[in-house]
């Protein structure tokens, strides 16, 4: 996926700045196609699976960046804006233990590139019949397409959050969650609580704070394909948003709490009228016990759930 505004700020941030894209896998990688860093002059952002593959290539960017011509091991187009293109067999290029190879597209951008229809197409010379029907299809179906090579031209579509999750609670638990869910590609995080100075001065880039002197009224509005997950300061405040949330409709809703908590929660919610298939929809407590009660272990449990939440549901779809 192309992160155009991680990309818009690092240009802001640092003038000319060069991305490296994973354009091409095979066998063992350490990391995906799609997968990308950007590197400036002093310093980087993202990763294409950290080593020796990660130093090289960053290298590489900084003599791109700083004008020096590419290696005779990199074939471009010979023009000078063209990319640069390497096969890298890791084990034999890097000592690596994968035992596969990457094809590495590296390319230095002044300015944001423009997207067609959510996809962001580029290569040497006249575009390609088949990047064509690739845009083509994007357009009049709205099919986006894997990131990739297609015909010899780098093809990917624009990073978009798949995923809406409210964080209500800005306490211990709930800065630890957003600090390991904000790297999250396809995440977009909505961070809720009662009062400004709840919030830690450093925010993660990408997370939207709002401060709400009652939550409960804006658990009214939030999207109903949202996930949520329930860690503020109140016990009662705890249950009113469950509440409303229940009566707003959810696509997960996660509490934080004990077994003692919830069954407590149980009973109250189904005083307020609703049915108990709804009310067990929600899970408490989350995240993994077994990683015990601190709260950056707690995050990490949790994360895993949302990760894994999913591939489960397509599991339960095709079972």
């Amino acid at each position: 996926m192309f992160d155009l505004a991680a990309l818009a700020e690092a240009i802001r941030a640092h003038g000319r700045v060069a991305r490296v894209v994973i354009a091409g896998v095979e066998g063992s990688s350490p990391r995906e196609v799609g997968a990308s860093m950007l590197v400036w002059d002093q310093g980087q952002s993202g990763t294409i699976g950290g080593g020796a593959l990660e130093y090289e290539a960053a290298a590489k960017a900084r003599l791109l960046l700083a004008g020096s011509p590419p290696s005779p091991s990199l074939p471009h187009g010979g023009e000078k804006e063209a990319p640069l293109v390497e096969r890298v067999a890791l084990g034999p290029s890097l000592g690596q233990c994968c035992g596969g190879a990457v094809v590495l597209w590296t390319e230095v951008f002044e300015a944001v590139p423009e997207a067609v229809a959510g996809v962001v197409a580029r290569g040497v010379g006249e575009m390609p019949l088949a990047v064509k029907r690739v845009l083509a299809a994007a357009r009049g179906q709205g099919v986006r397409p894997a990131p990739g090579l297609v015909a010899g031209w780098l093809v990917e579509p624009v990073a978009e959050a798949e995923r809406q999750v409210w964080v209500w609670g800005a306490g211990h638990v709930g800065r630890a969650l957003v600090n390991v869910l904000a790297p999250l590609p396809g995440i977009a995080l909505t961070w809720v609580d009662v009062a400004a100075e709840r919030f830690p001065e450093g925010v993660p880039d990408g997370v939207t704070v709002v401060p709400a002197r009652d939550p409960a009224v804006l658990a009214d509005h939030a999207p109903p394909e949202a996930e949520h997950l329930v860690l503020t300061f109140s016990h009662a405040l705890d249950l009113e948003l469950c509440h409303r949330l229940l009566n707003r409709g959810f696509r997960s809703c996660g509490l934080i709490g004990s077994a003692t908590k919830w069954g407590r929660f149980r009973s109250r919610l189904r005083a307020l009228g609703h049915e108990a298939q709804a009310v067990e929809r929600i899970r408490c407590p989350i995240g993994d016990p077994a990683l015990g009660k601190h709260p950056q272990a707690i995050a990490v449990g949790v994360a895993a759930e949302l990760l894994r939440a999913p591939k489960v549901a397509a599991r339960e779809m095709r079972a």
